[in-house]
């Protein structure tokens, strides 16, 4: 573990947040804007990958506190003979003077702490999703973008798909009416993680205190150390974070709401799994923006037991279904089609997944020009908290028979309607809700303006707007 501590390097950059590193900063060579990636397994290649295609880019720094992945991305860059530093511990990166940018693609419970210690660098910042691990941290990255005006832009790509935009534009001049109801939609395969019977081996090329961070410092209770983290509380928030940060978003954009949802309760379970996972892998979530709600549904089970394939609704798996008075657009990622209220196909959106969204932050790097990001820090923090509110109402929740359920939703026929198809779907897998049944949490209200959840079930709802952090990884209360 490195000796480098929070409150030394701050020291050193009392000159940059006084505004040495303005937008006129020096940069590389012919003005290139230079990049660090921290995190390099699956998403952080891909970074890898597109990043170095945006004219003017350069990749000058990798970053993980796991060797194994940091020597076989480091050698590919040598093998290039592409000069590139490698950094272990993050902190360290921050020293360097020769980054103008990172990219965070480590686990949620890191995305506030290296974000803000970015922004009080002088460094923008590209960071994926969910924007938070918490709400009370996602406004601490809105304050530190806004204090220390850096370029922050959440990995929101489905905001940059040509097809989307083009459709959430088609929709919102009312082309198929007035807007009635968007389900955000994230059905795909999980398989189980299994049980471990104590705890784990951590792999020798690891930095176990700098993988857990602001974590508690716990036994390693998972086979799969790296992927499987997204399914613990301590370090993920769920499937809801993990896909909910694209499909909600992508529906709240549709709808034009800019803060976050009122109202919400949710309906979950870890079901048909047996396994170790903390995290539903069956949920639905009711947000209660008027005119037009949202509902939210995760599914990881098959389409029905002995088939590998996902559930779909309208013939959509992964996006949103926008139901309007003249018709619905069904899509996602990589675009959609308009139909009318007979299902009849009337316009197609081709979409490009969202390729241009690394190009994006860089743009708005060299502009300094926060309206011109797609999915700016902000809009990051209000659709994560849309899911922390989701997996919050859940862990309030009580676990109730599939009768209890449907009656206390019976007031709400989108939700219970939700709710039927759910109950089939788990019926087709299989799933005895006798032994494992669901869990229905109570109706949260959210105030805007404190950030805090106000009214009945708020005193325990409000336990869980922020984290106890662990020493040195500690949010500060002023970024």
């Amino acid at each position: 573990m490195s000796g480098l501590t929070r409150r030394g390097f701050i020291r050193n950059l009392a000159a940059v947040a006084a505004g040495a590193e303005a937008p006129s900063r020096i940069r590389g060579a012919n003005n290139d804007i230079r990049i660090a990636i921290v995190g390099l397994r699956k998403k952080g290649k891909e970074h890898l990958e597109i990043f170095p295609k945006v004219p003017g880019v350069r990749i000058v720094a990798l970053c993980d506190a796991d060797t194994q992945f940091l020597d076989i991305e480091a050698r590919k860059f040598e093998d290039r003979n592409e000069k590139v530093t490698r950094y272990v511990d993050y902190r360290r990166l921050l020293d360097d003077k020769d980054i103008d940018a990172v990219v965070v693609v480590a686990p949620d419970h890191w995305h506030a702490l290296m974000t803000v210690w970015a922004c009080q660098a002088g460094k923008d910042v590209y960071v994926e999703k969910p924007l938070s691990h918490n709400i009370w941290e996602g406004r601490k990255m809105v304050q530190a973008a806004r204090k220390y005006e850096r370029i922050v832009q959440t990995g929101s790509q489905n905001r940059s798909d040509v097809g989307l935009r083009a459709a959430v534009e088609y929709v919102k001049q009312g082309n198929l009416g007035a807007i009635k109801l968007v389900r955000a939609l994230s059905y795909g395969l999980r398989e189980s993680i299994g049980r471990v019977n104590g705890p784990q081996p951590i792999p020798a090329s690891l930095d176990y205190n700098l993988f857990q961070g602001p974590a508690p410092l716990v036994p390693l209770m998972r086979e799969n150390l790296h992927y499987d983290w997204h399914w613990f509380w301590d370090t993920g928030s769920g499937e809801v974070g993990n896909l909910g940060a694209h499909n909600v978003d992508e529906s709240r954009w549709v709808i034009g709401q800019r803060e976050v949802a009122p109202r919400a309760i949710s309906i979950a379970g870890r079901v048909g799994m047996n396994d170790d996972g903390q995290t539903p892998n069956t949920q639905i979530t009711f947000f209660d923006y008027e005119p037009a709600p949202i509902i939210y549904e995760v599914r990881g089970l098959r389409r029905r037991k002995g088939l590998r394939a996902t559930e779909h609704y309208k013939g959509t798996s992964f996006g949103m279904v926008i139901q309007c008075e003249g018709g619905y657009f069904a899509g996602g990622r990589g675009g959609g089609w308009a139909y009318d209220n007979d299902g009849k196909r009337t316009r197609q959106f081709p979409g490009d997944g969202g390729i241009g969204h690394q190009a994006n932050f860089i743009e708005a790097l060299r502009s300094r020009n926060i309206s011109d990001l797609r999915a700016d820090v902000l809009e990051g923090h209000v659709t994560a908290t849309l899911c922390h509110m989701a997996n919050i109402s859940y862990r309030l929740g009580r676990k109730e028979s599939p009768e209890r359920i449907a009656e206390a939703v019976a007031g709400n026929d989108l939700l219970a309607e939700a709710f039927e198809r759910c109950l089939k779907h788990l019926k087709a897998n299989e799933v005895d809700l006798q032994r494992e049944p669901m869990t229905i949490g109570p109706a949260l209200t959210f105030d805007n303006k404190s950030e805090e959840f106000v009214g009945e079930f708020a005193d325990l709802a409000n336990m869980y707007l922020r984290r106890n952090y662990r020493e040195p990884f500690v949010m500060p209360d002023q970024v």
